[in-house]
């Protein structure tokens, strides 16, 4: 498939970015009061991708996104939808415990996704790019040449280094590693919002958003925590015979496993995110 870029021109005001909606609707929908509360346009809101995986409401997400009218690019599991593929995509490893799940969750969220769902997301791009207070930024799921390429905070800033020369950008956003973070070498950042589908791993049910804001001609990036009914959530996955592992996490706030984890990631597990409504001054 021939990749897609969507050039959405110059953003001024507050920009909400979020990503891992994971098929999680009362996370979405809580999301959605945020963003309201904060007075942000669904024209200043980026979603970077994966509207579906885990959790019990994929054609229902699929749904609110096309109704709501944000920015978004298509992550790993809306491109293996589109390609019927007969698995979501995720590089994980054959024989892993993520492997073994993905066997679970991705047959229930293909079934449920029919053609109207699947209109939409052919609309949906992989990139997304534009301008915000002099930065240029590019939007992407996982890297460049890889959808599913896990970028996490541990990895080398050559490795961003790259991906940021090749994209002429001053900001990566990216998404699919599931974990909020920034990665700052002097003018040029790497951020992940985190998402708002499943927990940080880090012992707490809330999930994660971010905000890209200006003061006194200052760019500014502030963390903030998503709180929903995450005990409603985890019950839609249990009536709808979903992995009881992954259900048990929106209750825990601790993944079943760190398989797709770097070491140092591994060691943050149960930690608290020291992110928290942290302003960072760029």
């Amino acid at each position: 498939m021939e990749k897609v870029v969507k050039h959405i021109g110059e953003l001024n005001g507050s920009v909400l970015v979020f990503g891992g909606i994971y098929s999680n609707l009362h996370a979405l929908e809580a999301l959605q009061a945020a963003a309201n509360s904060h007075k942000i346009s669904p024209s200043n809101i980026i979603c970077t991708g994966d509207i579906v995986a885990y959790c019990a409401h994929p054609a229902e997400c699929v749904n609110f996104m096309r109704e709501w009218g944000v920015h978004i690019i298509a992550g790993n599991v809306e491109l293996n939808l589109l390609d019927q593929a007969d698995d979501c995509g995720c590089n994980f490893d054959e024989g892993s415990r993520c492997d073994i799940f993905s066997k679970q969750w991705y047959p229930y969220a293909k079934a449920k996704i029919k053609s109207e769902q699947l209109d939409y997301i052919t609309t949906i791009p992989h990139h997304l790019k534009f301008e915000y207070n002099g930065k240029s930024i590019t939007v992407l799921h996982g890297t460049v040449e890889n959808v599913s390429g896990y970028i996490f905070k541990s990895t080398s800033w050559s490795e961003k280094k790259n991906i940021l020369q090749a994209e002429d950008s001053d900001i990566i956003i990216a998404g699919h590693c599931g974990l909020p973070f920034i990665d700052r070498h002097e003018d040029k950042i790497w951020l992940n919002a985190g998402v708002i589908g499943m927990p940080a791993n880090d012992g707490h049910t809330n999930t994660w958003y971010a905000i890209l804001d200006t003061k006194n001609n200052e760019l500014k990036v502030s963390y903030h925590k998503l709180n929903y009914s995450h005990q409603e959530a985890s019950q839609a996955m249990i009536d709808n015979n979903l992995p009881p592992a992954y259900a048990d996490t929106l209750l825990s706030g601790i993944w079943d496993n760190c398989d797709v984890l770097p070491e140092w990631e591994t060691a943050q597990q149960g930690k608290e995110i020291e992110l928290s409504e942290k302003i960072i001054k760029l």
